[in-house]
């Protein structure tokens, strides 16, 4: 009698494995980035892309998680730059990492007491006062010299650059590491708070309010202490955007134009996830180059840039409202969807 020989059962994959493989190989591709990728690149759009992740996270705590709406996110980016160049420029023994946090704490000071009338009112209301920060700084950062020094053109530079203890960080791989520092030192800061109790209350107040004041959540003070935290993380994001990015600033540079687009990188990546940030903020970064590259094969080069900036703004809108309507929680939720999908695929084929 002829033996029966059954195929032999594949061996099961390790997702702890696979998941600290992809970690290695991610980390690895951060860290050589700037060896694998031209200055325009690292100038133009990764150093960009990572301070808007940077500030997508900081509203997105306060929005995502903790449920108040806002518009200021601009001005309190504003007001972490300026108060940075303030500091190297008055107290210049002040090493630039220092200097950072104190402009965080100070914008995060800001925030704090715009954030006051979030304890009466919210909705549409909210967004109106935090609306007014935006106003009220850049009323005030133009109309008092001090603040940017006398400048002719109104403007703020570091006037020694980016030096980190001595080491130079104003030139492209510099910045990036700086930059890439900074933004994994807050983005790890912002896990361990949504993990802890704070974030839980954050999230308690987000879903209601007043059954989170029932069951002893200190709303008052997790209220203040949203906007706080989210406007630390605000004003450390302005001021590497004026000085790490643009090199110089002005008021313009954080109008309420900045605070639209921060605003639609948390709709578009995601309300009330940290990737969210990130998604939403390499969406914002690239779909203008992807829309560059379109119309110049299709066009021959043919377009004008107002007409293309007009269609970029058109196609941010239309997605704004497709998000809104048909996947409110953006795009970390429609990936991880189309991820648990696959995996149920591939456990139950038809």
């Amino acid at each position: 009698m002829s033996e029966i020989h059954l195929p032999a059962a594949a061996e099961p994959v390790d997702p702890i494995g696979l998941k600290a493989l992809g970690i290695a190989a991610a980390l690895l591709l951060i860290v050589t980035a700037p060896f694998l990728a031209s200055e325009y690149w690292i100038n133009a759009i990764i150093v960009p892309f990572l301070i808007l992740s940077l500030a997508g996270l900081g509203l997105n705590l306060l929005t995502g998680y903790a449920g108040q709406l806002s518009l200021g996110a601009g001005a309190f980016m504003m007001v972490g730059a300026y108060a940075t160049f303030s500091l190297q420029l008055r107290v210049p023994e002040l090493p630039l990492p220092l200097a950072l946090v104190v402009a965080g704490l100070i914008a995060g000071a800001v925030g704090l007491a715009f954030g006051i009338p979030s304890t009466r009112i919210k909705g549409f209301y909210l967004i109106v006062s935090t609306l007014a920060a935006q106003f009220f700084f850049e009323w005030l950062f133009l109309k008092f010299p001090w603040f940017y020094n006398g400048n002719s053109s109104a403007t703020i530079a570091l006037s020694r650059g980016l030096s980190i203890f001595g080491l130079d960080a104003n030139n492209p791989h510099g910045r990036y590491y700086l930059t890439l520092g900074i933004v994994a030192l807050l983005t790890l800061l912002s896990f361990n708070v949504i993990r802890g109790q704070t974030g839980r209350n954050w999230m308690a107040i987000r879903d209601m309010d007043t059954a989170a004041a029932v069951i002893g959540v200190p709303v008052f003070r997790a209220k203040l202490q949203a906007f706080a935290v989210s406007s630390f993380i605000l004003g450390i994001a302005g001021a590497l955007w004026a000085f790490a990015y643009l090199g110089s600033a002005s008021v313009q540079s954080f109008g309420l134009t900045r605070s639209y687009q921060i605003l639609f990188i948390i709709i578009i990546g995601g309300l009330g996830t940290i990737r969210g940030a990130y998604l939403g903020a390499a969406f914002v970064s690239l779909l203008p180059l992807a829309l560059d590259w379109l119309f110049q094969h299709l066009f021959s080069g043919h377009v004008d840039a107002g007409l293309l900036q007009n269609i970029q703004k058109a196609i941010f809108g239309l997605l704004i409202i497709w998000f809104l309507i048909k996947e409110p929680e953006g795009l970390a939720r429609l990936l991880g969807l189309r991820r648990t999908q696959g995996a149920r695929r591939r456990l139950f084929p038809s």
